[in-house]
């Protein structure tokens, strides 16, 4: 930024890097506030449960039980109507163009009104050094938020581990920060170009001062990263385009190396650290999930020194089944992880959503196997590689893949009264392990569940979409009843076929929580022993068993089962189970834009309409959209 003009730093440069600080301090701020705000929600979801545990404290554990936690969950609830309406496109071709959430719009607000004021806070004078003034001031603004582009760029992020959030939830703020950052550094080269225009100055800078060249470089690579980065151009080759954007963030810092003045290295190296630590930490995570210096041959299904097993297969026209087996790791519903599968995609890992419930240890001595299914839909590049495989080698044996994760920070789901599960086709990964987990957490003596009720809505064009993952929550809905937890499943097929409950469930997989089953092509296969040892207790069930446990699957056993041949009133699906709650309930819904939207402003609506924690004794709603947004 410095153009051997006047002060070798720039015109006004100890306000400029004063600036720079207080941009970095308000961040801290800001962080620190959202930590405050999730150490209290945390204490506040201990608290429900700890009152759980003993029913004989409170009739309704998941209400305020104070004065404190009244207004804690008025607060809330205000800032949660207001955060979630969010306006939809309708039109074919520009849906990608749907604004953003009420909530992120007030947060960009805000920031542009922090970045606006330190553009131009005592900058405009007229006087001679009125162009160099606004040029150096929104240089350093610039160069300010450099660091936080990268550090929101960021896999293993800090801020996402303070404040309890996922990367990719942070992934649309990153976008806007560089777009933020593209009109500060337009302002910053516009006013010394006009400058120099005006002085006939242009070619003479050009030739002596070889930073300036770098610098419209630096800005030339933003723009690319700014055009490059709309959604239609990012969906039409992702991995071409992540590949681009990698190599060109990194040609970009080292064109700001270049243009910028010593005083303002530290941002810029605290741009690279982000970038190296991000780097570093993934590869040491990757290492630590999938090497083993003495792999044990005989547990479960034998572990592999380098990776894991992998197996694919392929469920209907679209879909394929991944199974990585024997993982001895913990996850939560609502995590994912990236694969990465070297004879698929040799350079290529991709973010999936574990879309199977996590079996604990239940004894020092016992073997728990488990396995991450992920649900992979065709689209194209890896996934429609994937799919073909899987068509073409149904019988092949096991892959060598690897895992990175899990990523994310899923709430206390077993700390609400009630969940209303929202999901569309592959959508329903998500929102299918929240059920079978908090299943699982009710069977287990060591847990304590607050969930009296639960209602999973599951939407899809064509009945093979999603029949694997109403086999599952079938079982697991009966599983729930014999638990004393109500669960309603509504079953959505807009289009082709319907969905048939099934007589062809596969041998369980001795790595595969007990509540899944997985599908087989080959349905005239007999009983199959499952490959097990002495040590891996629990894991080993017959193709019979399995059998018997779908035919004795019904809505005798008291669940509730509704179909639908057209998409449901989601107003009308939340607002019963709401109403009807006798504590916070928890809306989860994982799908395209206008599913989510509709469901955001659904949520709002009725927390406004039933007054919320404001004297009327109507409980809290919340709610959590996944979107993906990479």
């Amino acid at each position: 930024m410095s153009h051997d003009h006047h002060e070798p730093q720039g015109i006004g440069s100890a306000t400029n890097k004063a600036f720079a600080q207080d941009y970095w301090f308000i961040v801290a701020g800001v962080v620190g506030l959202g930590v405050a705000v999730r150490v209290v929600n945390h204490i506040e979801a201990k608290s429900r449960l700890k009152s759980c545990l003993d029913a004989s404290t409170s009739k309704y554990p998941t209400i305020p039980r104070n004065r404190l936690s009244q207004f804690w969950a008025t607060a809330t609830a205000v800032v949660r109507e207001i955060r979630h309406p969010q306006f939809y496109i309708p039109i074919r071709g520009l849906r990608w163009a749907t604004p953003l959430p009420l909530g992120r719009i007030l947060v960009l607000l805000a920031y542009w009104a922090v970045v606006a004021y330190m553009m131009g806070w005592n900058v405009v004078e007229d006087d001679v050094y009125y162009w160099e003034r606004i040029g150096y001031r929104n240089g350093w603004v610039t160069v300010a938020q450099l660091p936080m582009l990268y550090l929101l760029a960021m896999k293993v992020n800090p801020i996402g581990l303070l404040i309890g959030s996922s990367h990719e939830r942070l992934n649309w703020l990153h976008r806007w920060v560089a777009r933020t950052m593209l009109i500060t550094a337009t302002v910053h080269g516009f006013h010394f170009w006009t400058m120099w225009a005006r002085a006939d100055f242009v070619e003479y800078a050009l030739e002596t001062t070889p930073l300036v060249k770098y610098g419209i470089g630096a800005w030339g690579i933003l723009l690319w990263l700014f055009v490059t980065g709309i959604l239609p151009l990012r969906r039409l080759a992702y991995e071409i385009w992540v590949a681009q954007h990698v190599i060109a963030s990194i040609v970009m810092l080292w064109l700001v190396h270049v243009h910028i003045p010593d005083s303002a290295r530290y941002l810029l190296w605290m741009s690279v650290s982000f970038l190296v630590f991000d780097r570093a930490a993934r590869w040491a995570l990757l290492g630590w999930r999938n090497i083993r210096l003495r792999p044990d041959k005989t547990s479960c299904q034998g572990q592999k020194g380098f990776g894991h097993h992998v197996s694919v297969q392929a469920v209907g026209e679209t879909t394929t089944l991944v199974t990585v087996k024997n993982v001895h790791f913990a996850w939560n519903a609502g995590q994912h992880v990236y694969l990465w599968l070297p004879r698929v995609g040799l350079l290529e890992a991709h973010p999936y959503t574990i879309a199977c419930a996590h079996q604990p240890t239940t004894g020092p001595d016992i073997c728990t196997c488990n396995s991450v299914q992920l649900i992979v839909r065709a689209h194209g590049g890896f996934s429609k590689r994937l799919l073909a495989y899987a068509k073409a080698h149904p019988d092949s044996p096991n892959l060598t893949g690897f895992l990175s994760g899990p990523y994310g920070v899923p709430p206390l789901w077993e700390a609400y009264d009630t969940l209303v599960l929202v999901g569309a086709s592959s959508g329903v990964s998500f929102t299918l392990p929240i059920l079978e987990s908090v299943v699982r957490m009710a069977s287990s003596e060591s847990k304590t569940v607050c969930v009296r009720k639960i209602e999973m809505v599951m939407v899809a064009k064509r009945g093979e979409e999603i029949e694997y993952y109403v086999d599952r929550a079938r079982l697991a809905a009966r599983e729930a009843r014999q638990k004393g937890i109500e669960v309603v499943l509504h079953v959505a097929i807009t289009g082709e076929g319907q969905v048939h409950q099934r007589r062809d469930l596969p041998t369980r997989d001795p790595s595969v929580d007990h509540s899944i089953s997985e599908p087989v092509t080959d349905r005239s296969a007999g009983p199959a022993k499952a490959p097990c040892t002495e040590k891996c207790h629990g894991c080993c069930e017959t193709k019979e068993k399995a059998a018997e446990d779908a035919e004795g699957e019904n809505t005798s056993d008291g669940s509730e089962e509704r179909t639908y041949t057209s998409r449901p009133d989601i107003e009308k699906v939340i607002r019963e189970p709401v109403e009807s709650a006798w504590g916070e309930t928890a809306v989860v819904v994982c799908g395209g834009k206008e599913l989510t939207a509709r469901t955001r402003n659904c949520v709002s609506r009725l927390s406004d309409e039933r007054a919320v924690h404001k004297g009327t004794g109507a409980q809290g709603i919340y709610l959590h959209v996944e979107e993906y947004a990479f």
